[in-house]
């Protein structure tokens, strides 16, 4: 049972895809900010993946601290925290649990290891509070 739900324009959806595909076979990362308090993913910013893995990603500490100085002079918070898996299903790590420091946020993971032959293509949300991860429902609408 899904409790909880991922609302995300078709545009925001394409363009997160487009980011995990471009930076293939390393994981792609990023951030989609939101207007405080009101859950609504709105503007897409993609980040460079630090350690530019395909098994791993880190956001840039510098990049990280601009990012969030930029959101709070905006009225923003993170909505979005997502990043991609190339060889493995979209979800979670133990160590992708382990860096969830944003309990209010969507962690969204895209697969793209359908691109080489090792599953399906993947776009998955979920909520991850203190190490606890529960999957919830996406849903692409054209508009808010």
């Amino acid at each position: 049972m899904l409790l909880h739900m991922l609302t995300i324009t078709q545009a925001l959806y394409d363009q997160i895809v487009a980011h995990a595909r471009a930076d293939h076979p390393d994981e792609a990362c990023g951030v989609v900010a939101g207007p405080v308090g009101e859950g609504r993913p709105e503007r897409f910013i993609p980040m460079l993946n630090a350690a530019r893995s395909p098994t791993f990603y880190e956001f840039d500490s510098g990049d990280l601290l601009k990012l969030y100085r930029e959101m709070d002079d905006r009225d923003e918070e993170p909505v979005i925290v997502y990043h991609s898996h190339t060889a493995t299903e979209a979800y979670p790590s133990r160590t992708d649990i382990t860096y969830a420091n944003e309990p209010g946020a969507h962690y969204v993971l895209v697969s793209t290891a359908d691109t080489d032959g090792a599953g399906e293509f993947q776009f998955r949300s979920y909520r991850i509070v203190e190490g606890e991860v529960t999957e919830e429902e996406v849903k692409v609408v054209q508009a808010y």
